[in-house]
């Protein structure tokens, strides 16, 4: 277990952060925010005096476009639509902050590992060493049409990503310790024998070059990854310093912390650190917090639930009846989503509707919901019981709900002692405590 609980802000540079509906808030303010870097600089600002570790950017790089084979529901209700490049906005963000860790979502599917390290590389760079990358493989269609992408099987994108990285990691350590002289004097800027270069022919990706980028205060970008099937965890475990889980409930996240840590016994490589999704509903009494939760399912359209987890899960779901049990409905289709919701739902029989609008709430990111006193007992419950290592926090209302807890629940856990009151280092890596 962390010494202290670490905290992430989870977002993304759409009209919704994860909860379909929130843009048409009265007190929402991301439709301003799509086109005003201001106030993005002032949500990060905020994190920071809250002592957040990052700001970690979900990226949905091609529409959703399953439900009904079209996009026009994620067009009609703004379901990550438009989606802007997060990294071009982490660049503002760094100018805007000290500490603030900048990680964003990029696809190993549409981008050379050139292109990234080089991206990355230039952020980092500037930012003083607080680039982070949460590392995907492409699996929405939307992606693929896009960019006029082969959708690969499951394992095969796992594959070609092993190889992805071991290009990525050749490229960051080409520029050797001592190999910028920038020696005025003789007008020796580096020395080439110190700059290895990097020839790579492979079965997904050939390059011949040298590494783009000034060297990073911390080395390399942070990477994140999310992988949660067998292939996926193998994955993570091999390259990702903090894996990203989502799970439903606190028994969900035991077990997986359990899994996880006999898969990399298994494989004999170290325990990357483990980083929970949670959504904090707060207010002033627990009655309230309720009635606010209540109040965000309500304005979900049901056919902007159905089409991001008909993106999300590959599976057309417009042919399903809305309020039978799923269980009834014997189909791959519906078996892939009675194991993708069965542990939130527990036992008890759960219908399409419920099941879509609980996803639209926050991708089945558990909610915690209550007084601020609440949350912080919920937040350091999960911290101990689990020994993960940090939370991915995603808001609701932009930005009054990241400024709540940052101004109502963050106090509560610097008074436990179990949270920082200032930083310990200056790069990503430092204050991740990695």
């Amino acid at each position: 277990m962390a010494d202290q609980i670490h905290l992430v802000s989870f977002l993304i540079h759409s009209p919704i952060n994860h909860t379909i509906g929130t843009w048409a808030d009265p007190g929402d303010n991301r439709l301003q925010a799509m086109a005003d870097v201001r106030l993005w600089q002032d949500l990060a600002r905020t994190l920071e005096r809250g002592k957040f570790d990052g700001v970690f950017f979900a990226d949905t790089p091609g529409v959703f476009d399953r439900y009904r084979d079209r996009v026009d529901e994620a067009v009609r209700y703004g379901v990550c639509w438009p989606t802007h490049d997060p990294v071009v906005l982490l660049s503002a963000l760094a100018a805007a902050t000290e500490h603030l860790g900048l990680a964003a979502t990029i696809s190993t599917g549409a981008n050379h590992p050139y292109s990234v390290v080089r991206t990355l590389g230039s952020l980092d760079a500037l930012s003083g060493g607080r680039a982070g990358w949460n590392i995907v493989t492409g699996h929405l269609r939307g992606e693929h049409r896009a960019y006029g992408l082969p959708e690969l099987p499951h394992d095969q994108r796992y594959d070609r990503a092993d190889e992805y990285m071991e290009l990525c990691y050749a490229l960051w350590s080409s520029v050797g310790e001592g190999a910028i002289l920038a020696d005025k004097a003789t007008r020796q800027f580096a020395d080439p024998d110190k700059v290895a270069r990097v020839r790579h022919a492979g079965e997904y990706f050939n390059c011949e070059t040298v590494g783009p980028v000034w060297p990073s205060p911390q080395g390399r970008p942070v990477l994140f990854q999310a992988g949660s099937s067998g292939r996926g965890q193998q994955f993570a475990i091999r390259h990702a310093d903090v894996v990203f889980a989502v799970q439903p409930n606190l028994p969900g996240m035991k077990k997986f912390m359990d899994d996880f840590r006999a898969t990399a016994a298994a494989q004999g490589a170290r325990e990357p650190k483990v980083s929970f999704g949670v959504q904090p509903i707060l207010g002033g009494t627990e009655a309230e917090a309720k009635a606010h939760l209540k109040a965000l399912e309500e304005r979900i359209p049901i056919e902007a639930a159905l089409t991001r987890i008909s993106g999300t899960l590959g599976v057309d779901f417009s042919a399903y009846e809305l309020d039978r049990p799923l269980q009834e409905i014997q189909t791959q289709a519906s078996q892939g989503l009675m194991k993708a919701m069965a542990s939130g739902f527990g036992d008890r029989p759960f219908t399409l509707r419920e099941a879509a609008i609980r996803y639209g709430l926050a991708i089945g990111i558990p909610q915690i919901v209550g007084t601020p006193e609440q949350v912080a007992d919920q937040l350091e419950q999960i911290w101990r019981e689990t020994g993960c290592h940090a939370f991915n926090v995603t808001p609701t209302v932009m930005a009054s709900s990241v400024a709540a807890f940052v101004d109502e629940v963050v106090p509560i856990l610097q008074k436990r002692g179990i949270y920082r009151t200032e930083y310990e280092g200056r790069t990503f890596r430092e204050n991740l405590h990695l």
